[in-house]
């Protein structure tokens, strides 16, 4: 059960497996359901028609992507090989509490087949693949979709506290192609795969599980909702396990390619 979102001539438009569900319904309607009785509601909303108008990043306005970094291994260690501080990466990965960022405003987000960038002032950018958790506005898991946390290496590794700059620029995240209902304890052993190619060939490719995430998926959603309210629901990316080399960086004209579990997003780089 995949829920998408479509451009339409009259105005975004949400569609259940292929099918248009009722021009009125919202995403941030479909995130005050409970998680358990959501896929009886989807299913019994009417539908009509085949959604054939372009993709739509899965989330809309009043809602927020946030991200949790330093939750696999693998990237700890090349945050710590990036950084002149890297003690701040080993004591984030081995604390209770997690690395939490806001990544992103729902108008900024590109959704599948729409362009990403990387910033002027940066020399190493790299995409991060990432489990993108769907989130209820009662902090409940309801499913979901395939994150591209696009990062500046250079910048971050230059000081932690610049961050943000390297996390949120235009263009920085995208997320798609929509979000596949499904309970929280089936997503903790899903394949991840980059691929990046350049000119035609693959410039790059990796892959990993989410199950090589240190930490367990609700204990990312309480901390995030322990002292905010998101009533309209929230995204969670929940970090990276595959992290290019130092001599690996995106060019414009590069097309980045994520697959989580078969849901597949793809962007080129602008």
């Amino acid at each position: 059960m995949i829920l998408t979102r479509h451009s339409c001539p009259d105005g975004p438009r949400l569609a259940l497996d292929g099918r248009y569900l009722p021009a009125d319904l919202t995403l941030g309607a479909v995130m005050q359901v409970p998680a358990g009785d959501l896929a009886g509601y989807l299913a019994a909303l009417a539908t009509a028609g085949d959604a054939n108008g372009p993709l739509l990043p899965p989330v809309e306005d009043g809602q927020e992507i946030w991200a949790a970094g330093v939750t696999y291994l693998s990237s700890r260690m090349a945050r710590e090989a990036e950084s002149q501080s890297s003690d701040v990466y080993q004591r984030v990965y081995h604390a209770e509490r997690p690395e939490l960022f806001f990544k992103s405003a729902a108008w900024r987000a590109a959704g599948h087949g729409q362009p990403i960038r990387i910033r002027r002032d940066s020399k190493w950018d790299v995409p991060e693949p990432e489990l993108t958790l769907a989130i209820n506005a009662r902090g409940e898991i309801i499913g979901f979709t395939t994150g591209n946390d696009v990062s500046s290496r250079s910048i971050e590794g230059e000081n932690p506290l610049y961050l943000p700059q390297a996390k949120m620029y235009n263009g920085c995240c995208a997320v798609g192609p929509g979000i596949r209902i499904q309970p929280a304890e089936t997503l903790t052993d899903l394949s991840v795969t980059l691929s990046i190619l350049r000119a035609g060939e693959t410039a790059f490719s990796g892959e990993t599980r989410t199950s090589r995430i240190k930490r367990q998926l609700p204990d990312l959603v309480e901390f995030l909702f322990r002292e905010m309210d998101f009533p309209h629901g929230a995204l969670l990316m929940t970090g990276t396990g595959i992290i290019p080399s130092e001599s690996f960086t995106l060019r414009p004209g590069d097309l980045v390619r994520i697959d989580i579990d078969g849901l597949i997003l793809e962007n080129p780089v602008a």
